[in-house]
Parts: C-alpha cells; structure tokens; sequence
C-alpha cells in the first residue's frame, strides 16, 4: 500500500506556483483547510483563482488570502460574511463567479468522476445562463456546465490514513469529499493520522486513490459562524 504522508503542510504544498487554480473545501466555517490556507499566506503567491463554496470571514480562511490580495479569481457559491471581499468585488479588484450551490458540488464531481461537462436545469432563464450552451430533455430546458480545472485540490478531514483514506465529520462532508481528486494534486489535512489498516472500511469516506498528499495539521480553531444567545 503507497504510503502518502508528507511531514508537514511546507512539503504538502510544494509545487504552488502564482497564477494557479485552486479548490479549498470547507462550508462556511466549517472543515476548512486551516494549515493550508496559512502556508499559501506564507509563500505569498498571487493571481490564484480560488474555488470554494465560501469566501471565509475576513480574518479566517479565505479572507487571509483577500486581504493579502493573492485571489484575482473567487468562484463561489456563498460570499455574505466577507466585508474584504465585497470590498474588492465593488471596486473591481476581485473577478467573482456566483454558481448555484448544486451547481459548485457537482463541477467538482464531475472534475472527479473524469467527465468534462454535464447538463443542469439550474440557472436556466437567469444570468447563469448566459454564454452557455442550452438544449431540451423531455421538454425541459438544461443548461451546460463545464467540469473544473483545478492544479490543486485542499481539503480537511476529521481523520485520515496513511494511504490517504478519509473520514469527515458533520458539516465538513458538504464539499471536501468532492474536492477529492477533482484537481491534478489533492492534499490533505487530518486532524488525526492513523496507520494504515487503521480505519473501518465501512465508515471511510473517500478511498485514498483521490489522495496524492496527506499530513495531520495543528492548532485547529472552532469557530461560530453566527453566534446568537436566547433572549432573556
């Protein structure tokens, strides 16, 4: 069994270059790829065009990256908590391609499953429509959608092996797992790493064949995306 582990997210992310096309799971702040996220703040890479179905807040995830303004792209489903974000969108700073949620998941699927478009009521009549191919099945209108092309996918599991099996944890399944394999390189970050033979079978998320680099990461933040209290 190929052993996939590498010693850290400094070796996980050998191999970012400037301009590149990245996928980042995560759903709001929810299995984001932390370590990840802070090393490409490191190496202080630009012109990145970044996928993700959020754009994180403006001091966590995504929004380290803005406010270095090292994304020249955001592909997004989700961009409502990020006041950088909306900043740099208005005064064109930001290129910024909204997708339908369903839509975002199954580019990266199809990215994944090697099919390079797919056809989706979704967007019809709007416009998301618009510059795209549209054709009739059974009476209903469908518009084509390409497959992503991503040089990297980064994701965050809840626990992982040394052959690059994954288990997710709750919201973190959102868009991680069809993250997996849908770029030319998928790293991932664990925040337990087991040997392998180690997990269930049963219970395992996404084999480790989508999985070139996994690494277990440090000082993971729980965040609350929303805090509210009961009124007394």
């Amino acid at each position: 069994m190929i052993n996939k582990v590498v010693s850290g997210v400094i070796e996980a992310t050998q191999g970012v270059k400037d301009n590149m096309t990245f996928m980042l799971g995560g759903f709001g702040l929810c299995g984001i790829p932390e370590n990840a996220i802070g090393e490409l703040v490191k190496k202080n890479i630009n012109g990145l065009t970044c996928i993700s179905n959020n754009a994180g807040v403006d001091d966590f995830g995504l929004g380290l990256l803005l406010q270095q303004k090292q994304i020249k792209k955001m592909v997004s489903s989700y961009v409502g908590e990020n006041d950088e974000f909306e900043r740099q969108m208005l005064s064109g700073e930001l290129e910024v391609e909204l997708i339908p949620q369903g839509t975002l998941a199954e580019r990266c699927r199809a990215a994944q499953g090697g099919f390079p478009a797919f056809y989706t009521p979704a967007g019809y009549g709007t416009e998301v429509a618009e510059g795209k191919e549209t054709r009739e099945f059974n009476g209903k209108m469908y518009i084509l959608e390409q497959a992503f092309d991503a040089d990297f996918a980064f994701v965050k599991a809840w626990k992982g092996d040394e052959a690059g099996n994954l288990i997710f944890k709750g919201t973190a399944r959102n868009f991680n797992p069809c993250m997996c394999g849908a770029a030319r390189i998928t790293v991932a970050e664990v925040e337990e790493l087991v040997p392998a033979g180690t997990l269930d079978p049963d219970q395992v998320h996404i084999p480790g064949i989508f999985v070139q680099r996994i690494f277990q990461g440090e000082k993971y933040e729980k965040r609350i995306e929303q805090r509210t209290v009961r009124k007394r």
